[in-house]
């Protein structure tokens, strides 16, 4: 028998022995007992090292303390620069950020001063429900701009000015290929936005917006950013737009306000921010119709209430449910919701609850594509829709005439 085993003493009753079990393991608890000795007496050393007073030691919190603005810590860096600190120099005489400065630019405090009593809420009603957007006002006589997507298809619309006085607005003329409209409230001596050149905009230039993102509760909300590209090129609804892409936050309720520019004049209108672009979900995106888009339009929008040019078939479109389309074996296409009766196509004999399917080689299946092939098209030109009508199809030959021309 190996000397360096043992057995545990025999069962009674003539039970089996137990297993062998290595005298050696006994050995084993006293083994670590003098590693663990060992490992202390190390650590003790090094903490003993790294006491303050050590040539090598930082002082106690140091590696974790945050910079703080304005403090500078000891000169260490080459030619006596601060070693990782933040520090805010005064500005220099002259530029101070007021109207007077050197070079005219406001700070934030100014801008928002400057801009917060031109600004409004505006909240449109309609059989849909109500959709809270901002509005610019431009005339001390209560014109005001606004998106078109905010007061779309609504029935009325009332402004709260920043001082929370309400006036009913009336729309004086509005433009959905360039997401813009114009209303009008009665009301005197109002506080107007002055604007500047978009044009004069470079990648990288401070921004300011102003809006009211979710609605009444935020309103009156200033957030800044840079412009992050320009002549940036989207699709909205269906519609092309040229506008500047800038990083500043923007959210549902933004729409209609103003982006300012460092001398806190407008230079863009608020009209979208993507949350999920190509599927993905994308943040610190958000656009503006420049200002060089915004005059000419807004100007034609007062002085005519349409703007010129516009091709229209005089009908109002929606899409066609998947419900309605399975349940009563309909086409997908959009239900003619409304026509104008001196259209073309009201005298053809399109009405209401007819649907549309294509204009042209065009296939129409949603409100935007309706409105995109509409865009293509130019004033006095004939196109060929298809309409289901009555339970049968049809081709018939429409004439587009100019929108708003009519009213």
């Amino acid at each position: 028998m190996d000397h360096n085993e043992e057995f545990e003493a025999e069962p009674e009753s003539g039970g089996q022995p137990a297993l062998p079990r290595r005298a050696g393991f006994r050995a084993l608890p006293i083994v670590m007992a003098g590693v663990i000795i060992i490992v202390s007496a190390v650590i003790s050393l090094l903490v003993l090292r790294g006491r303050p007073g050590s040539d090598s030691a930082l002082p106690a919190g140091d590696a974790i303390r945050p910079n703080v603005v304005g403090v500078a810590e000891d000169s260490g860096g080459p030619d006596g620069e601060s070693a990782g600190a933040l520090t805010i120099s005064p500005a220099p005489e002259g530029a101070s950020g007021t109207d007077g400065s050197s070079d005219g630019t406001l700070s934030l405090k100014e801008i928002y001063r400057k801009n917060i009593d031109a600004v409004v809420c505006v909240q449109a009603m309609g059989a849909s429900g109500t959709s809270t957007g901002t509005g610019v006002i431009v005339s001390a006589d209560g014109y005001l701009i606004t998106n078109y997507h905010v007061i779309e298809g609504k029935a009325s619309c009332t402004i709260v000015l920043s001082d929370d006085s309400e006036y009913e607005a009336a729309l004086v003329g509005s433009d959905e290929l360039t997401d813009l409209a114009v209303l009008k409230i009665e009301a005197a001596g109002l506080t107007a936005a002055e604007f500047g050149d978009s044009d004069s905009l470079e990648v990288g230039d401070s921004v300011v917006a102003i809006g009211n993102p979710l609605g009444m509760k935020l309103r009156g909300t200033m957030t800044n950013g840079i412009v992050s590209a320009i002549n940036r090129d989207i699709v909205v609804d269906g519609r092309e737009m040229t506008v500047i892409q800038t990083n500043a936050a923007l959210n549902s309720g933004s729409s209609g306000g103003p982006l300012l520019n460092v001398y806190g004049q407008v230079v863009g209108i608020n009209t979208a921010k993507f949350s999920a672009y190509a599927y993905e979900t994308v943040e610190g995106i958000g656009f503006a119709i420049p200002t060089a888009t915004v005059i000419p339009i807004v100007d034609e929008l007062i002085s005519r209430g349409y703007v010129s040019g516009r091709p229209t078939l005089g009908l109002t479109c929606e899409s066609v449910p998947q419900y309605a389309q399975i349940y009563y074996r309909l086409p997908d296409g959009v239900f003619v919701t409304a026509i104008d009766e001196s259209s073309d196509a009201y005298a053809k004999g399109i009405r209401e609850g007819d649907i549309l399917l294509a204009l042209g080689s065009t296939r129409i299946t949603s409100e935007e594509e309706y409105s995109a092939a509409l865009n293509q098209l130019q004033v006095g030109a004939t196109v060929t829709a298809t309409v289901y009508h009555g339970g049968a199809y049809y081709y018939v030959d429409l004439t587009l005439t100019e929108q708003g021309a009519e009213e």
